[in-house]
C-alpha cells in the first residue's frame, strides 16, 4: 500500500526562537513581518490570547506588553538554517523526502513495517536533535497526510503522529474536517460549498464526480478523489501562491534619491526571485511601485506603478532585478524632488517552473541561467541569504528595514554564536 507522510514543524518561527531563549516555551511568543509591520507567526499561547495572524503590530502592541508576550522580528536566516537542519534528518529515516515548503516535507513511507511506532521515533528524533517540535501525517495520499498532520498537531493523544491507513479511520477523519482547512479548497470555494450545504470534507466526498468536476472544475475534482484514497496529484499540483509580493516603508522622512531607492526596490525584487524558486514556481508578470506619504501636506505627493510582462515566465534573479530597476529609472522625476516612504515588488501570473512555455525570440540562454542560479543559491543557502547579490542590491546601508526585536543569527554568524560563561 502507497502512504506518504507529511512532516509539518509545529508554529515554526516561534519554536525556532524558543530553542535559543527556552524560558519561553510555554509562553507566548509571536513574529513580526519585515519591517515589524504586523504578526505573521503566533505560539499555540498567543493564539489563545485572540492574536491572529496578519494583526497590525501597532494596533496590538499594548496588548502584546499586557499579556507579556515574546516579540521576534523575522530572523529568515535563521529560519532557514534550522530548516535545512530539520530535513537533513528528516533525510535519514527515507531515501525518498521531497521538501514543499520552509516547514513541510513529504516522506515515502509505503512498505515500512511497524508505521505507527517508527514515526514517533522520527517526530522525537527531530525534535531532540534540532528542538523543533514536529508532527506528522501518514495517509495513502497527499491531501489525507495534510489532513492527518493537523490532527497530530491539534491532539496530544496522538503523541505526534496520526496515521489514517484504513475506510474506518478516513471516514472519520472526513467527518470532522471542516471543508475550508482542505488543502486546494479555498476562501472562495468554501462560501460557495456552503451555500450547497457542504460544511465538511466528509460532505464533499458524498457528491457525484460530475458534479465537483461542474463546480470545482478539474483540480477540484483530483481533491476529491484524494479524499476518496485515490493518489493523483503530484507534489508539482500542489496548491502554491497566486502570487508573492515584498513591499516596505522607509523610516523618517523617506528616501529621495534615485539610487537609494533602486538598491531597495532591487532587494524587494531578489527576494520575490528567491521565493519564486524555493515554491519551484515563476512568474509572467511583475508590479514595481513606490509613492509619497499620503498623510503629509508639507512635501508634493508622487506615484509610480508599472506593470512588466515577461516574454518568457521567469524566476531568474538578474531579470527580475533589472526589470525593476529599469522601470523605475524609466519613471524617476529627479533626486530631491520627492520623498517616497513606500515602495514595493509583486510577481503574479504564477504558474509551475517546468511549465514554462519558451519563446521562438527569446534571447536568453535559460539553461545557463538556471545552472547559475542553483550555483548561487548553495552558496547562498550555506553562507547566508544574500552572500552573493547583484551589485545593484547594495549592502543595505543607505536604507534599512525596521528590525527593533531580531534575535541573534545563532547558527550562522560567528559573532552570534551563544557563549558558555562557566
Amino acid at each position: 500500500m502507497e502512504l506518504f507522510g507529511l512532516v509539518d514543524c509545529n508554529n515554526f518561527y516561534c519554536s525556532c526562537e524558543r530553542v535559543f531563549h527556552p524560558d519561553l516555551i510555554g509562553k507566548p511568543v509571536v513574529v513580526l513581518s519585515n519591517n515589524d509591520g504586523c504578526v505573521i507567526a503566533r505560539s499555540n499561547e498567543a493564539k489563545a490570547l485572540g492574536l491572529k495572524m496578519g494583526d497590525p503590530f501597532y494596533q496590538v502592541k499594548d496588548m502584546l506588553e499586557k499579556n507579556n508576550v515574546a516579540v521576534f522580528s523575522s530572523n529568515y536566516n535563521l529560519y532557514g538554517d534550522m530548516s535545512k537542519r530539520v530535513m537533513s534528518l528528516l533525510s535519514r529515516y527515507t531515501p525518498k523526502l521531497t521538501q514543499y515548503s520552509i516547514d513541510e516535507a513529504f516522506l515515502d513511507l509505503s512498505g515500512m513495517d511497524n508505521l505507527q511506532e517508527y514515526c514517533k521515533e522520527i517526530v522525537r528524533k527531530v525534535g531532540k536533535g534540532t528542538g523543533i517540535p514536529v508532527s506528522l501525517g501518514i495517509a495513502p495520499t497527499k491531501t489525507l497526510a495534510k489532513m492527518a498532520s493537523k490532527y497530530a498537531k491539534k491532539y496530544k493523544g496522538y503523541e505526534g503522529v496520526c496515521l489514517i491507513d484504513t475506510d474506518e479511520k478516513r471516514e472519520k477523519a472526513l467527518k470532522l474536517f471542516e471543508i475550508g482547512d482542505v488543502w486546494g479548497i479555498g476562501h472562495r470555494n468554501t462560501k460557495k460549498l456552503g451555500y450547497h450545504g457542504i460544511k465538511t470534507a466528509w460532505d464533499l466526498t458524498q457528491k457525484s464526480a460530475s458534479w465537483v468536476q461542474k463546480e470545482l472544475s478539474v483540480t477540484g475534482l483530483r481533491t476529491w478523489k484524494e479524499l476518496h484514497g485515490e493518489s493523483c496529484i503530484s507534489i508539482e499540483e500542489l496548491p502554491h501562491k497566486k502570487s508573492i509580493f515584498t513591499s516596505r516603508s522607509f523610516p523618517g522622512v523617506g528616501v529621495d534619491k534615485l539610487q537609494d531607492l533602486e538598491e531597495a526596490v532591487a532587494n524587494f525584487a531578489a527576494s520575490c526571485s528567491r521565493k519564486l524558486r524555493e515554491g519551484h514556481i515563476a512568474c509572467r508578470n511583475m508590479t514595481v511601485f513606490v509613492y509619497t506619504s499620503r498623510f503629509r501636506v508639507d512635501t508634493p505627493e508622487d506615484y509610480i506603478s508599472s506593470d512588466i510582462i515577461f516574454p518568457v515566465a521567469t524566476n531568474n534573479h538578474q531579470e527580475l532585478v533589472a526589470y525593476a530597476v529599469q522601470t523605475l529609472r524609466r519613471y524617476w522625476k529627479g533626486d530631491g524632488k520627492y520623498y517616497y516612504k513606500k515602495a514595493g515588488v509583486i510577481v503574479w501570473d504564477i504558474c509551475r517552473d517546468n511549465e514554462v512555455q519558451g519563446n521562438l525570440f527569446d534571447e536568453v540562454n535559460r539553461e545557463k541561467q538556471q545552472k547559475l542560479m542553483a550555483a548561487i543559491d548553495e552558496i547562498n543557502k550555506k553562507n547566508g541569504h544574500d552572500t552573493i547579490r547583484i551589485s545593484t542590491q547594495g549592502y543595505l546601508k543607505t536604507w534599512h528595514l525596521k528590525s527593533e526585536y531580531i534575535s541573534h543569527q545563532y547558527t550562522t554568524n560567528l559573532d552570534d554564536v551563544i557563549v558558555l560563561k562557566v
